[in-house]
């Protein structure tokens, strides 16, 4: 990425293929799992940097990228006595990767699981009930991933 490009939005040279333009946000170790503690509620630096044991150079990188993404925002904050700081919080395109963590989750769980179990297992709120991540045709009815096919788009029909 060239300095002080604008990441949010698509420009002429940008890749065709969404997977490719995705993982220039996403496809850092670090970023994914800023996400995860995000959404466990963890919102100010030190205690993202607690929870992950991340360098703070590493960290503040990818808040930087995610922020610049759009994928988060920022809050400012004060506690009394200190210097305001930012707390970083979950944007809709933020919020959507819940979908792509459980994804990963998922297949981790299945792929390479722990002898003890999941650690996290996916439920829903009101009900309790074990959740799973899965595609859905465009009138809500489940595909198994079996029937699912990713058209290749040429350059003149993305």
């Amino acid at each position: 990425m060239a300095p002080g490009r604008q990441l949010s939005g698509l420009a002429d040279d940008d890749p065709a293929c969404s997977i490719e333009r995705s993982l220039q946000i996403l496809g850092e170790r670090w970023s994914l799992l800023v996400l995860r503690e995000v959404f466990a509620g963890r919102h100010r630096f030190a205690e993202i940097q607690t929870s992950l044991g991340v360098a703070s150079n590493l960290l503040s990188a990818r808040l930087k990228l995610l922020v610049e993404a759009g994928v988060l925002d920022t809050r400012t904050y004060q506690e009394p006595g200190s210097r305001p700081r930012q707390s970083y919080h979950l944007t809709a395109a933020g919020s959507d990767l819940l979908i792509v963590l459980g994804a990963l989750q998922q297949w981790g769980d299945r792929h390479r699981p722990r002898p003890s179990g999941p650690s996290a297992p996916r439920r829903a709120r009101s009900t309790g009930r074990p959740v799973h991540v899965g595609f859905l045709d465009d009138e809500g009815h489940e595909v198994p991933a079996s029937e699912v096919t990713m058209l290749a788009v040429g350059p003149a029909e993305a």
